[in-house]
């Protein structure tokens, strides 16, 4: 691993997360930010940009890397540990059999929302035994495009998620410092830094809706390279009168 940021790191990627966590105050004084780590690229990227933003932002604040272990067998998390380390920190484990439950006890045959809201629970409620207000995401923008565009083909509706969320039921904010990446660039820094991916054990794993989507967005990059930056520009500045709305009628 060569963990050093070099001046054209900063330029490259480490500047555009500023300005949106600036933008969208993700990251304030005093905070104590859980990182959930999976072992793949989008949230080990995540960590080290964090981990990099305590050095350049002129206020303290907190991070605590944690993973939840899914209760499949063969995984080796010791890559996951020993990164963490080297970065300066220690990795908090909480041991779930959320995988066992899913496709050996349940059997489920749509497994990925059941799983997403499980995972999503314990991390919560493990990031809050831990003493943390806020929870970081490695969602990049790639995954804006694609949730935007499941929400308005599944669903019928137009939108995404939020940069910031506050969830008023578990009492953490969720934050997205990577929106303004796109995955491409992640793949490059993983690359370039030889940041350890531990592969994922999951038997749906790119056999999703979502992976529909990622192959859609592809394919109208390559008609429309800057379709990315463009959604980034229009999500920011959508104005409400130009939606066919009901109650803007009455």
């Amino acid at each position: 691993m060569n963990l050093d940021l070099t001046k054209a790191d900063k330029q490259w990627f480490m500047t555009p997360v500023k300005k949106h966590v600036s933008l969208y105050k993700m990251i304030e004084p005093g905070d104590r930010i859980a990182v959930g780590l999976s072992g793949g690229k989008d949230s080990s990227v995540l960590f080290y940009i964090l981990t990099q933003l305590q050095r350049q932002l002129p206020f303290d604040f907190e991070l605590v890397p944690l993973t939840l272990t899914m209760g499949f067998e063969g995984v080796d998390i010791s890559p996951l540990e020993n990164y963490v380390a080297a970065l300066g920190n220690e990795l908090q484990i909480k041991h779930t059999l959320i995988g066992k439950i899913i496709f050996e006890e349940r059997e489920e045959k749509n497994p990925c929302s059941l799983c997403a809201n499980m995972r999503r629970g314990a991390m919560y409620n493990f990031a809050k035994a831990l003493g943390c207000n806020k929870a970081a995401l490695g969602h990049h923008l790639d995954d804006a495009v694609e949730t935007f565009f499941m929400n308005m083909i599944f669903n019928g509706k137009m939108g995404t998620f939020q940069p910031k969320t506050y969830l008023d039921r578990r009492d953490i904010t969720l934050i997205r410092p990577m929106l303004a990446l796109e995955e491409e660039t992640i793949t490059k820094v993983v690359a370039k830094k030889g940041i350890p991916v531990v592969t994922n054990p999951c038997p749906a794993n790119k056999k999703t809706k979502r992976e529909e989507m990622k192959h859609l967005v592809s394919s109208l990059s390559k008609s429309y390279p800057d379709i990315r930056y463009k959604f980034l520009t229009a999500i920011k500045t959508a104005e409400f009168r130009n939606f066919w709305r009901p109650e803007d009628y009455r």
